[in-house]
C-alpha cells in the first residue's frame, strides 16, 4: 500500500520502477549499485539485524493499525493437539486425551469472534500462532463465527504454511521469536492458554514475567485443563520456596471449558475479577 502522506519528494515506487529500467553495464550489475532498500543480500548482512527487527516490530503493526484492530484475544497452544476426528493418529495416548481442548479453543474462539463483531471487529480478535493444532482450533472458530482472526506464523522446519482458517491479509510471518511475542502481547485483552510444549510454556512463562514485573497490564490468563498444567509445572512449590510471592499464583486461573473462560473474561471487564 502506497503512503499517503503527500511530499515534494520522489517516491519510492517511483524509484524502484526506474531502477528496474536501467542500462546493463559493469557498473549497474554490480551490488553496490542496488538501491538499498531493494537489496536482498544487504539487508540479510548481520549488520543489518537492527534494521530487519525493526520491520518485523513494523509491518504487522502498521498492517493491524490500517484494520482498526484496538484489541485481542490470544490463544496460546500446543500444535501437536489434534482434532477429536484425528486423535486415534495422535502420537501418544496423552495426546489423544487433550484433543478435546481441540473443541473447547474452537468454541472459546467463535464465542470471542461473536463478541468482537459486536465491536466492527476492532475489538476482542482472535489471534493465533498460526499454525495447527490448538491454533488452527482458534482460527477456525473465529472462522465458524463469520468474523476475522489473526495469525502470528513464524518460520519453522516442520510448518511450512499457516492453518487455512486465518484471514488473509492478517497472517504475518517471522523469522524473531522475541517480536512474535511482542505481537501477541501488545494488544492482548484476555489469554487462553492449552496444552502445549516447549512454544506454549515460553509464550506463557513471557506473560507471567511481564505481568509479575508490571512491564505489562494484568489482563485475564485463563489456563485450560488444571490436571494437564499441575502435572507438568508445580506453582505452589514455586511459591513454598520463596521464588515468586504467594499473589503471584494469582496471576492466572484454571478453567476447563469455553463457558467458564467466557465467563472468567466477562466478570473480569465488568469489575468482578
Amino acid at each position: 500500500m502506497k503512503d499517503k502522506r503527500h511530499s515534494g519528494f520522489r517516491d519510492a515506487h517511483s524509484d524502484r520502477s526506474s531502477a528496474e529500467q536501467v542500462p546493463d553495464t559493469a557498473q549497474t550489475r554490480d551490488p553496490a549499485y542496488r538501491l538499498a532498500f531493494l537489496d536482498q543480500d544487504f539487508l540479510m548482512r548481520d549488520d543489518l539485524r537492527p534494521a530487519r527487527l525493526q520491520l518485523e516490530l513494523l509491518k504487522p503493526e502498521i498492517i493491524l493499525n490500517e484494520r482498526g484492530i484496538e484489541s485481542t484475544v490470544v490463544l496460546f497452544g500446543g500444535s501437536r493437539i489434534p482434532n477429536p476426528v484425528n486423535r486415534k493418529n495422535a502420537r501418544t495416548r496423552t495426546l489423544a486425551g487433550l484433543s478435546e481442548y481441540y473443541d473447547e479453543a474452537r468454541e472459546f474462539a467463535k464465542r470471542m469472534t461473536e463478541k468482537s463483531m459486536s465491536f466492527e471487529c476492532r475489538e476482542y480478535v482472535v489471534a493465533t500462532g498460526g499454525g495447527p493444532g490448538i491454533m488452527e482450533a482458534g482460527n477456525r472458530g473465529a472462522a465458524d463465527a463469520g468474523g476475522i482472526s489473526i495469525g502470528l506464523n513464524i518460520v519453522l522446519p516442520l510448518e511450512l504454511a499457516p492453518n487455512e482458517y486465518v484471514t488473509p491479509g492478517l497472517c504475518f510471518n517471522f523469522h524473531y521469536f522475541a517480536l512474535r511475542k511482542m505481537h501477541f502481547l501488545m494488544r492482548a485483552r484476555a489469554i487462553g492458554c492449552f496444552p502445549g510444549g516447549y512454544g506454549t510454556m515460553d509464550e506463557l512463562f513471557e506473560t507471567l514475567t511481564l505481568m509479575q514485573m508490571g512491564h505489562m497490564k494484568r489482563v485475564p490468563l485463563l489456563l485450560f485443563s488444571e490436571k494437564f498444567w499441575k502435572s507438568v509445572v508445580n506453582f505452589n512449590a514455586l511459591a513454598d520456596a520463596g521464588t515468586i510471592n504467594p499473589e503471584d499464583l494469582e496471576l492466572f486461573r484454571f478453567v476447563e471449558t469455553a463457558d467458564q473462560a467466557v465467563e472468567a473474561i466477562e466478570g473480569w471487564y465488568s469489575g468482578q475479577v
